[in-house]
């Protein structure tokens, strides 16, 4: 709403006495009452105080204000001050700069301080253009001579609507928050654990991490498994997307390594796998390490770490330590193998815009802009270069994006830049990854997923367009800006480097073949009505254009008939505007040039079709996409998809499910989730339709409708636009608000299927052209002459056209019929359209007369400005009104008691500048003011049917029959006009009009032939045009454009229709400014009507219970087609305090039900709808809509009406909500941190329109409870839950003179979790269990509990700490005794919070919802209880909930606070490590020395017990810090955590003492009883506050009866006993049933912790516990004794007895490979007590005996198994540092050289916690073991784990294997035969070893060690060494030589004997006969063969 200036001039400065201060010499920074002001929320930047000030009303002091002025035409901002918490106070300084419709305003430099105070005003002039709601002002908090971001502070945006709809109202805003322009603080934390199988030998790596830009580095480690355990912290402010594009770079290094050889293995990921992940953390897990150069050679080792992104308001989630044994293959996160290489081809761009301001044209051209395209994906920008200016500029361009798969970012933003990279944008595009790739479904068979790719094809841009008369519509991003042809696609590999390149002419070619085919393409826009418009004299008409086509500020294109015809809003009676079009509605077609992607829009349609019915056109669309072509790369994988998907749809969809009925709607809503994930189409490449609301030549408004939405297809409806043809309601946006409501009915398609658009249209067409005839009043007479620069012939908002004669149709166009004269009366209509009161107004005016005396004056009646206007006398009524009150004087305001005012005529008008009340003799002139209040006669019909008549009256007239009748009158040009002439009109005119027809009708929609200039044929004149029109012509020198036709569809008879609007109720309104309250009103909109609701005054849920009736309200076109899209309902609701228009609170959308047969009609339901503010969600409105069919038949008369009450209709009884009598019992208990200095507050409470208060709280220092706590407060309330409105809380302060201002309010919502049956009746409070609640299962007889009892007493509290981690391996046995929560006590579900009794409700500042980062005022401690009432007043109510309630008064308690330990802290110091010490604070008193901290740590353990006494509540909140020491203060605050010590002591969980597991009072140490009362009391108070009869314990105490179940000793224990001091049986069983309550046990909380420099985000966390006494029940126990243990000190002997099959390192002389071999060995983190054997020499067998003794001392913690190691850093260090690590011994084998460096053979680390199973014999013993049998029959025997911990076994001996590095892989390289025994010092003392086989050599005693004689020099022993030298190694060769050798002998003398022997036969054959004699020797000896005998 604009403003006009004040009428009396102001001075343009502030009062002297605002200058320097602003606050009349106070000091900076406090407020009027001297308190000092509260900082910025949450620790946040903003301007400290923005109020507005008007001088011309400043009374009184304004202290710290910066204020708007409003005076004489001219804007102005006071900036008084800011507030920075993170000043630097260095720097070049810091100013505001703020920007006002683009005019920046810049305020002085000031140093960087915390509070920079300005002072200073900056000024915009308005000129002629005044404030309007829409106007905003941009402040930048900036550093002086810094770039963007790097010096922006912060910024904000100021709306300026309540400045203008409260012009009389100064506008103040303080504390405007500053948003941070990089985005919010994030923290990444990164933990080194340890790495495992490093490559390399004899390796000390150390770990770099590159985080960001930020190098960290680990500390030098020994070993192939190092241990690190060191944490890196790094803090981003980043936007979560440019977060996640940022790298974290694992790389491990060789420190003893040359830098060449020094990497071992990298591995890098970015920030958003962390992000990305569940819980944004990464736990313990593995890295994959490869090479850098060398990717394909496999892993070289790996590191565990843990990553995590801290974020504020989140919490890291606990690092839980995987299992000993666990795999590391299924918890390695290994690099992404895929990656790839983006190119992005951009050829070319079409429908660029011309330049601002528009350039001559140069070399025959349009002055267009030189372009450059920008593209940014993942980090990266790259540009094209600058092109010439032209329309359609050529790059050729292609850029290559390096990818990794999958793809973290998703977008590739696009730009296109006029001129250089760093000037103004005119439009951006985005393209998504995830619509143009897909990584498959998950299907059964898996639906095929494909790389990135797109196109070719074009890509439309669209940003904000240039005005030409700088309107808001300068910063509308919705512009169609032009479009660029594109090309992506996806290469895998690794990208060679390349950023750029030129494409190819061949590719260029190719790609302009395969583009699809243009096509013309027809959009015609039926617009039905317009509501919400605008108001004021300025003419409205719409714009519908599709690219450039259609825009009338473009001259590229043909112009068409793409505007309706102008029209002045008219008043609806009520609120809004609209156009009065009714039955005529206008049209508007546009014809243009795209490709034909029709196959894309017919398949993306189908699918959408699918997703809105599921599968019931799946088979049209499966046969639409087995025939959809594929030119690209793009279509085919989305076609392929596309098809894969329906298949498995239609197949699933034929089966019943499998999983049954019930798991249908979740099935569906799968697949209906996965059709739509493809239903996208990237490559549809025409623009989206642009609807322009123009008022005058503004754009003031635009709205866009994607084409495939209203696209039409000839293959049916399915494959059609779900708005094709089809009325739908669209809201026009302009600068961030609604300007227009718009109805309409859209068609876009190809022309040669237009055809099928008149079957759309429900009326019928007119097309037509128009012009004016305007003439001027000269000398009393009309004429064309002194029209003072208006044309003779004009268009209806005036500008020049051409006469009747000179129009010609368009081309394929012919008149029809001749001009006739046709007013136009939509513009015709006056102001008083749709008033129903008019109150007329004339002046009389007198002047002085010669003698002094007053008398008529030359013009004696005027209007307020001095125009003449008849007398009042002469003022008839119209027809249809009616006199209410007749003339009378006004005698208000400034005036006589007879009305007059006098004035001085000055200058030619003779109109005083100014009138005065009192006369005065040099007054010339006086007036008065006559009033006549006029009512509108009650009709049968509304308004809106006036009107419709009224546009009916249409006179035709031929151009010989033009009379006065035709005319329109006006007094000036630019004004309104009207049909009747009136005194003082100058000016007038008259509409032609002349119909058009098409030549031939034809197949196609004739509209779309409306295009270009008309026909160039030479028409004759016709005879009807006057002789005066054409000297007119003839003289005219530039000769007007030829106006296009006007299209109009003609409805002949409206629908009417009844619209019941029943308006129940809104909830949680947010007030504006400051205010608590509001008065609400709802104003209602529907089509051309509106009303509003009753305003009820001081409520945020407003029960206005109200039915708005719109009655007979007209609707053109198919009933049918309003139920299928039926107009929109707009409820805005206003806060109507201080009158006017009010000030807006919010906005809601709603869809009435339509009901075209209203006996079928059922009663809507409520409904909620959310509204919308100029903040955000601001509320919500109950309320149901439904539109009834008015059929003229009566059966509409037959509906009821709604009631009648109270002069309103309110809500039928079948639709508001049914109410009962309920009971609101309140529990008001006490106010906690009130701040700004209250006094004496009460609180109000409201709920449904009741209210109740409470007595003020008169002793707050002192008691902060309300005296009376318990209220009742009786409601009727809803039965159903969802319409049970909230309910609000207020705290009212009471000061003087009654003055009772809110200082804090805060909303319950979801009452239904107070719902609860009156006590007595139906479950129990809320609270702990009882046990007579349940049945006889819950106690059971638990005697497995009595077995798990069985444990030794404690000897300290640790042992039940690391009992209770859950750590298996040190676990003692017997149940575990203390619970280890990993969050807040509070935050547990099983304690309800720990606000059972009373709830706490934070209260904020009145003003607005509460946002996330605003910081209470304040606390109310208070519970509620909703049960109903009985109905009958005779019935007696329910007993109350609230009724032993505790005693309110202060209560004097000790608290003893336990803090164990702290971990994941940040660091603070340089080292990466802080030194954290505690501080606990209590109301003012504080606990914890800075000389008592743990140094050089993150992880400390405290020990620490703080005792402290404090009255509760006064003192209830306990503060726990954690700080850094530092040797000069101030010390670094590390975190804190704030424990509600009220909670806990009130809480039914008995949460200020954790429940032990056992009574002892007799003995010390962790198992004494250290509550103040005994079980049995303990259990007789709990059955007191939950309203149960006290327990009854038998006369043993071995029985008791609680509640209605009796309960036996042995029920739970056995007999006897099974402890040693089992306590008095009713003790114990007092106990054992407190136990089975529920109660919170013995417990250790962890809390995180929070910094007030970095809000919300995690600084670590704290395990503690809070033990509160109250010191009116006596002392309690002894205090628990938490000192950490002390490190004990073992001794480990390793005992190296021989080595097998080790590498030979040497060759002697005679080449046999041998070894030198020593051993050489230290426990990891002791490396100065590295020891080693003798040598063995010359082992030729890789054996080695040496019988050696290592002896190592070590400190550790037994509990933990880890080692303690102190140590300094550096010499000047004043602190060790003490590292924990695992107890490693480490074991290398070594070859021992004389002239050369030793040569490494082998390692062994040995983990003494996790040591593996040794080998009983050298053959079994391999690199991995993996435990042995405890059976020799491996099938009969149970496995022995293969690891065990040498803590509890204390001894082992066997065989360990030695790895070496060969390549890529480790191997055996030899085997070490060990005995270790870990002894404490205690028993080393008592049983004492020497290392080697020094004394004593005892436990065993070494002998020395026998080795082979051989191994002595060769010349002492040269036999034997040929023996072990060449019979060891040659044996086999030598043997066989030997066998040969014999066999050969043999051989030779076989060969020589024979021959004697033959001879010896052949001599005397019978020789043998002789000496042997006998028959048996002569049958024995063999007869001599027939050859022989021959031979003889």
């Amino acid at each position: 709403m604009a403003l006009a200036p004040p009428a009396a001039p102001a001075p343009d400065t502030p009062p002297k006495r605002m200058r320097g201060g602003l606050g009349g010499g106070k000091a900076r920074g406090v407020d009027s009452e001297g308190r000092r002001e509260a900082g910025p929320k949450r620790g946040g930047r903003s301007l400290e105080r923005m109020p507005f000030w008007n001088p011309s009303r400043c009374q009184g002091d304004s202290a710290w204000v910066t204020r708007w002025h409003r005076v004489v035409a001219m804007l102005r901002l006071l900036v008084a001050s800011a507030r920075i918490p993170e000043a630097t106070g260095a720097g070049p300084g810091v100013h505001v700069s703020a920007r006002f419709r683009g005019v920046p305003r810049s305020t002085r430099v000031l140093p960087e301080e915390r509070s920079p105070a300005w002072n200073e005003t900056l000024a915009w002039p308005l000129g002629t253009c005044p404030l309007r709601p829409t106007d905003t002002l941009t402040l930048r908090l900036r550093r002086w001579g810094q770039p963007v971001p790097q010096g922006a502070l912060g910024a904000a945006t100021v709306s300026l609507e309540q400045l203008v709809a409260n012009p009389g109202l100064p506008l103040s805003l303080s504390h405007v928050p500053l948003l941070d322009p990089q985005g919010q603080p994030t923290g990444v934390r990164v933990r080194v654990i340890e790495g495992h199988q490093l490559q390399g030998n004899d390796i000390k790596p150390v770990v770099t991490v590159l985080i960001g830009q930020k190098r960290f580095r680990t500390r030098i480690q020994t070993g192939n498994n190092p241990y690190y355990n060191e944490v890196f912290w790094q803090n981003f402010r980043r936007t979560p997307a440019r977060l996640a594009a940022e790298l974290i770079v694992f790389q491990v290094l060789d420190s003893r390594a040359t830098r060449a050889k020094a990497i071992i293995g990298i591995f890098q990921l970015d920030i958003g796998t962390i992000y990305h992940a569940p819980g944004r953390s990464l736990s313990w897990k593995w890295l994959s390490l490869q090479h850098p150069q060398h990717p394909e050679s496999g892993s070289r080792g790996y590191l565990r770490v843990s990553l995590a992104v801290l974020r504020a308001g989140e919490t890291a989630p606990e690092e839980k330590a995987p299992a000993g044994d666990e795999d590391v293959e299924a918890n390695l996160l290994r690099p992404s193998p895929c990656v790839a290489t983006l190119q992005l081809r951009v050829y070319r761009a079409e429908d660029l815009p011309q330049a601002d301001p528009p350039r001559l044209p140069v070399g025959g051209k349009r002055g267009f802009v030189a372009a450059a395209v920008r593209v940014q994906f993942a980090g990266r920008t790259l540009c094209t270069r600058v092109m010439p200016p032209d329309a359609n500029p050529v790059w050729n361009e292609v850029f290559f994006f390096p990818l990794r798969l999958p793809p973290i970012c998703d977008e590739i933003q696009l730009a296109i830049l006029s001129g250089s990279r760093s000037s103004k944008v005119l439009g951006t595009a985005t393209l998504h990854l995830s619509q143009i790739s897909s990584a498959g479904a998950e299907l059964e068979e898996g639906t095929p997923g494909f790389l990135p790719c797109f196109g070719p094809s074009f890509l439309p841009f669209y940003g904000p367009r240039s005005d030409p008369a700088r309107t808001s519509s300068t910063d509308i991003g919705v512009a169609y800006r032009g479009r660029v042809l594109l090309e992506l696609s996806t290469h895998m590999g690794t990208p060679d480097g390349r950023q750029r390149g030129a494409i190819a002419p061949e590719d260029v070619s190719r790609v302009q073949r395969h583009l699809p085919q243009c096509r013309r393409f027809g959009l015609c826009g039926v617009f039905y009505s317009a509501t919400m418009v605008p108001p004021g004299p300025e003419l409205l008409r719409f714009e519908l254009s599709l690219g450039h086509y259609g825009d009338t500020s473009d001259a590229t294109c043909k112009p068409t008939a793409s505007v309706t015809p102008h029209c002045c809003p008219l008043f609806d009676g009520n609120r809004y505007h609209y156009l009065p079009w009714y039955g005529d509605k206008p049209v508007a077609a546009v014809t243009s040039s795209w490709e034909d992607a029709g196959d894309r829009w017919d398949t993306l349609n189908l699918l959408r079709s699918v997703c809105r019915r599921l599968v019931s056109t799946h088979g049209q669309a499966l046969a639409r996409l087995e025939e959809q072509p594929t030119p690209t790369v793009l279509d085919a994988h989305l076609r392929t998809a596309r098809l894969h998907l329906l298949r498995h749809l239609v197949a699933t969809a034929a089966e019943p499910p499998r999983a049954g009925w019930d798991t249908l709607l979740d099935t569906a809503q799968g697949w209906l989730r996965r059709v739509t994930a493809l239903a996208v189409e990237p490559q549809a490449g025409v623009p989206d339709v642009l609807l322009w609301l123009l008022q005058g030549d503004r754009r003031v408004a635009c709205a866009r409708v994607p084409a495939p939405d209203i696209m039409f297809s000839p293959s049916g409806p399915s494959a059609c636009g779900r708005f094709c043809g089809r009325i739908q309601t669209l809201f026009l946006v302009g600068s961030s608000d609604i300007r227009a409501q718009l109805r309409l009915r859209l068609w876009l398609g190809r022309v040669a299927n237009s055809g099928d658009l008149t079957r759309h249209l429900e009326g019928t067409l007119h097309v037509y052209a128009e012009t004016y005839e305007n003439q001027t009043k000269l000398l009393g007479k009309w004429g064309p002459r002194g029209l003072l620069g208006c044309p003779c012939f004009s268009d209806s908002a005036g500008k020049a056209g051409l006469p009747r004669h000179r129009i010609r149709p368009p081309r394929g166009w012919r008149w029809d019929g001749p001009w006739t004269v046709e007013p136009q009366r939509r513009l015709l209509l006056d102001a008083e359209t749709n008033v129903g009161e008019v109150l007329e107004e004339v002046y009389e005016n007198e002047s002085r007369q010669r003698g002094g005396e007053w008398g008529p004056a030359a013009v004696t009646s005027t209007d307020v400005s001095g125009a003449a206007v008849p007398p009042k006398e002469e003022v008839a009524c119209p027809q249809g009104w009616h006199i209410a009150h007749d003339w009378h004087v006004d005698v208000t305001g400034a005036v006589d008691e007879a009305g007059w005012e006098y004035g001085t005529s000055v200058g030619a008008s003779g109109v005083p500048p100014a009138w005065h009340a009192t006369e005065k003799t040099y007054h010339t002139l006086r007036r008065r003011r006559w009033l006549r209040t006029r009512r509108r006669d009650p009709g049968m019909q509304g308004p809106e049917q006036d009107v419709e008549t009224f546009l009916r009256l249409v006179g035709t007239h031929s151009p010989e029959a033009a009379g006065t009748e035709a005319w329109e009158y006006g007094s000036l040009w630019g004004s309104r006009f009207h049909l009747q002439p009136r005194l003082g009109d100058v000016c007038r005119r008259r509409c032609w009009h002349r119909g058009m027809v098409p030549n031939q009708p034809g197949a196609r929609a004739a509209l779309f032939l409306l295009e270009g200039t008309p026909s160039k044929e030479d028409v004759a004149e016709d005879d009807e045009t006057p002789a005066a029109e054409r000297p007119a012509r003839s003289s005219s020198r530039t000769s007007p454009k030829q106006p296009m036709p006007l299209i109009l569809c003609n409805f002949q008879r409206p629908n009417f229709f009844q619209l019941r609007c029943y308006i129940f109720q809104a909830l949680e309104l947010a007030p504006r400014a400051t205010k608590a309250t509001a008065d609400p009103v709802a104003h209602v909109s529907f089509v051309h009507v509106s009303q509003s609701t009753r305003v009820l005054p001081g409520t945020l849920d407003p029960l206005w219970d109200q039915t708005l009736l719109f009655q007979r309200v007209l609707l053109y076109g198919d009933p049918q087609g309003v139920q299928d899209e039926p107009p929109m309902v707009v409820v805005e609701v206003f806060d109507q305090d201080g009158g006017g228009a009010g000030a807006f609170l919010g906005r809601s959308v709603c869809t009435p039900q339509v009901w075209l047969d209203v006996g079928q009609r059922k009663p809507p339901r409520l409904q909620r709808y959310p509204l919308g503010g100029p903040g955000g969600p601001a509320g919500e409105l109950l309320a149901a809509f439904e539109l009834l069919h008015d059929t003229q038949d009566g059966a509409l008369a037959q509906v009821t009406p709604p009631p009648w009450r109270e002069g309103v209709f309110s809500v039928p009884q079948g639709i508001r909500p049914l109410l009962r009598l309920v009971a609101l019992e309140v529990l008001a208990w006490g106010l906690r941190g009130l701040q700004g200095g209250v006094r004496a507050p009460s609180l109000e409470l409201q709920c449904r329109g009741q209210t109740l208060r409470t007595p003020p709280i008169l002793t707050l220092p002192t008691n902060p409870n309300f005296p009376i706590n318990a209220f009742l407060l009786p409601l009727n309330l809803p039965a159903e839950e969802e319409y049970v409105p909230p309910i609000w809380l207020r705290v009212l302060d009471t000061r003087e003179f009654g003055y009772r201002p809110v200082v804090g309010q805060a909303c319950v919502r979801g009452l239904g979790r107070y719902y609860w049956p009156p006590p007595g009746q139906g479950k129990p409070p809320p609270g702990p269990a009882t046990p007579s609640s349940g049945s006889a299962a819950l106690w059971g007889r638990i005697r497995q509990a009595a077995e798990e009892e069985e444990e030794e007493d404690e000897d300290d509290w640790w042992s039940k700490f690391y009992a209770a981690m859950g750590d298996k391996a040190k676990r003692r046995t017997g149940r575990d005794r203390l619970k280890i929560y990993s969050c807040e006590l509070e935050a547990l579900p099983e304690f309800e919070g720990l606000q059972d009794f009373c709830q706490t409700f934070p209260l904020y500042a009145p003003g607005g919802h509460p946002t996330v980062g605003d910081d209470p005022v304040g606390e109310f401690k208070g519970l509620f209880r909703i049960y109903p009432l009985p109905e009958d007043p005779a019935v007696s109510p329910p007993p109350r909930h609230f009724q032993q309630l505790p005693p309110s008064q202060p209560q004097k308690c000790l608290v003893r606070v336990y803090v164990v330990r702290a971990f994941d802290l940040p660091p603070k110091d340089r080292n990466r490590l802080c030194d954290p010490y505690v501080r606990v604070s209590l109301g003012k008193k504080q606990l914890g020395q800075r000389d008592q901290y743990v140094p050089n740590t993150l992880e400390p353990v405290f020990g620490r017990l703080f005792e402290v006494t404090g009255t509760i509540p006064l003192e209830k909140d306990l503060r726990v810090t954690l700080l850094d020491y530092d040797v000069v203060p101030p010390d670094q605050e590390i975190g804190t955590t704030t424990i509600d010590l009220e909670n806990r002591l009130l809480s039914h969980y008995r949460a200020n003492c954790g429940l032990a597991a056992r009574y002892r009072t007799w003995v010390t140490g962790p198992g004494c009883w250290r509550d103040q009362l005994p079980p049995s009391r303990i259990l007789e108070h709990f059955a007191h506050t939950r309203g149960l009869p006290a327990p009854e314990f038998s006369a043993e105490g071995t029985a008791v009866t609680f509640g209605d179940q009796t309960v036996l000793l042995s029920q739970f224990e056995g007999d006897p006993p099974v402890h040693q001091h089992p306590g008095p049986p009713r003790e114990r069983l007092a106990l054992h049933v407190l136990h089975r309550c529920h109660l919170v046990p013995e417990h250790l909380e962890t809390r995180t912790l929070y910094n007030s420099t970095q809000p919300g985000m995690e600084q670590g966390k704290v395990q503690m516990w809070v033990d509160v006494f109250p010191t009116t029940l006596g002392s309690p126990g002894p205090p628990v004794n938490i000192t950490p243990p002390k490190p004990q000190r073992y001794e480990l002997r390793c005992v190296v007895w021989n080595t097998q099959d080790v590498d030979m390192g040497d060759v002697n002389l005679i080449g046999q490979q041998m070894s030198d071999i020593y051993v050489m060995g230290w426990l990891d983190g002791l490396e100065e007590q590295r020891q080693r054997t003798d040598i063995h020499y010359r082992s030729l067998l890789g054996e080695g005996a040496f019988n050696w003794r290592f002896v190592f001392s070590f400190q550790c913690l037994a509990a933990e198994e880890l080692c303690i190691l102190p140590r300094k850093e550096h010499f000047w260090s004043l602190d060790p540092t003490v590292r924990k690590v695992p107890p490693k011994l480490i074991l290398q084998v070594w070859d021992n050289d004389k002239f050369s460096a030793d040569d490494f053979l082998g390692i062994l680390e040995l983990e003494l916690s996790r040591l593996p199973q040794p080998a009983q014999q050298p053959q079994s013993c391999t690199p991995n073991p993996q435990g042995t049998s405890q059976s020799p029959w491996p099938w009969r025997g149970t496995r022995v784990p293969s690891h065990f911990s040498l803590f509890r076994h204390k001894r082992a001996r066997g065989w360990w294997p030695c790895t070496v590095q060969d390549g890529n892989k480790r191997r055996l390289s030899g085997k070490l035969e060990l005995s270790l025994e870990l002894l404490t010092a205690k028993e080393a003392e008592e049983r004492p070893a020497g290392r080697g086989r020094d004394e004593p050599n005892m436990y065993p005693k070494l002998q020395p060690p026998v080795r082979p004689e051989w191994s002595f020099l060769w010349l002492q022993a040269p036999l034997r060494t040929l023996r072990y030298g060449l019979w060891r190694q040659h044996r086999g060769r030598i043997s066989l030589a030997l066998a040969l050798l014999l066999l050969l002998a043999l051989l030779l003398t076989f060969i020589y004997s024979t021959p004697g022997y033959l001879a010896m036969k052949l001599v005397n054959p019978l020789e043998s006969w002789r000496f042997g004699g006998g028959s048996r020797h002569a049958a024995a000896r063999p007869s001599a063969s027939p050859l022989i005998k021959s031979h003889l």
